[in-house]
């Protein structure tokens, strides 16, 4: 739930003047939190709103009518009756068909491009495979994805972009800063793929991206406080708390690549064995199903599809993961102390048995606060939307373009 607004703001006296930027920083909570209240809970009558916002019905219903302008929601086709006497309500909810989002995840191999809607659903995916990592050449073809995207989506209109990637993201400069594995460094990704596009573009790091959509969309909606563990080529982390996320100065939280991890073994460029991501990353699944003879290839889907056809070595690898996996959420939980912590990694979305031996690593007394992803059929595009998502529900008045 949104919190309340009345109570961001109780600690002014009534009677003292408000200052311009203060006055406008209210009126973007109080729309924040009012958009927040229809995607929570709609159809949902205004009355409702104003009693969970802490909002007077007046403001609720002016709020409800800008919106409803500007075609963010839309009145339900059916009232509803009040408990007492007196006309009924007239609901109302997200109007989910005339605005879409694009999403840009930068992953390792290949980019995947996609259409959100405003509830955070997948409307169109399409994946460009790599055959250069120049940042130029990708940031092209992710905005020529887009296009084709968008011209299948005919009656919609983009509100911009998100993109998230791994590595270190600045969100608030829109730059990849350093992305290892890609060889990006300082990658201005905001500015070219604006300049693509025409569209506003956001920029964060996939973690980060995928804690907003959980807290948004998904299974952590109403968490007080949330973790995010991500492990795939790379391993980061993302933290949030009171519906805030955590980017520390630069946007560096969530570097966690080279934690020490209880009982690995793998040496690490860094000069030291066993950091989380050369140990976790898929990389090194793969590395090890192909010298047990299980895949000749890099997709760690194919480790999958062998433990799915029962070959045990493929089940070993995926089950031992996941328990390492675990291992790197109990370090976090200590540190951290969430109520929910969320994992994507591959085992643990696709394998009940990888679920299992994660949580039984962490314990049975914390085990029930760890779940896997609530977008196991479409992570990274979700993680992309949610980008822009974010600041659409942070900020709705600013994002909408006939605003």
């Amino acid at each position: 739930m949104p919190r309340n607004a009345a109570a961001l703001l109780a600690s002014r006296s009534p009677n003292s003047p408000v200052p311009r930027a203060a006055d406008s920083d209210r009126r973007r909570t109080n729309a924040s939190v009012v958009l927040r209240s229809v995607l929570e809970h709609g159809p949902v009558a205004r009355s409702t709103i104003a009693r969970l916002t802490g909002l007077s019905p007046a403001s609720v219903t002016d709020y409800c009518a800008r919106f409803t302008g500007l075609g963010l929601i839309r009145e339900s086709a059916t009232p509803q009756r009040s408990k007492g006497v007196g006309r009924p309500h007239v609901p109302v909810d997200l109007d989910a068909s005339r605005f879409v989002v694009g999403g840009v995840h930068v992953a390792v191999p290949y980019t995947t491009v996609a259409l959100l809607d405003l509830r955070g659903r997948v409307v169109a995916e399409r994946r460009i495979g790599h055959d250069s990592t120049s940042p130029s050449l990708v940031l092209a073809r992710a905005a020529e994805g887009l296009d084709a995207l968008l011209a299948e989506a005919a009656g919609t209109t983009p509100l911009g972009v998100g993109v998230a990637a791994g590595g270190w993201v600045d969100r608030d400069s829109g730059t990849i800063v350093d992305h290892p594995l890609l060889g990006w460094r300082d990658v201005p990704v905001r500015e070219l793929l604006g300049a693509r596009t025409g569209l506003p573009v956001h920029v964060d790091g996939h973690a980060r991206a995928l804690v907003n959509g959980e807290r948004l969309f998904g299974r952590a909606r109403g968490s007080r406080s949330v973790l995010h563990l991500f492990v795939g080529n790379v391993v980061d982390a993302a933290f949030a708390t009171n519906d805030e996320v955590h980017h520390g100065p630069r946007s560096q939280a969530g570097a966690i690549a080279h934690l020490p991890l209880r009982g690995g073994t793998e040496p690490c460029d860094c000069g030291r064995v066993g950091c989380l991501q050369v140990e976790l990353s898929e990389r090194t699944l793969c590395r090890r199903a192909r010298e047990a003879g299980i895949v000749d290839g890099v997709n760690p889907t194919h480790v999958v599809a062998a433990a799915e056809r029962g070959n045990p070595v493929a089940v070993r690898l995926l089950t031992q993961r996941a328990r390492m996996v675990g291992r790197a959420a109990g370090l976090l939980l200590d540190i951290l102390n969430p109520e929910t912590v969320v994992v994507t990694e591959l085992g643990v979305i696709r394998r009940e048995d990888c679920l299992r031996a994660l949580r039984e690593e962490v314990g049975d007394a914390r085990a029930s606060a760890v779940v896997p992803t609530s977008f196991p059929d479409s992570v990274l595009a979700v993680a992309g939307g949610s980008v822009m998502l974010d600041v659409l529900y942070r900020d709705p008045l600013s994002v909408c373009p006939s605003a």
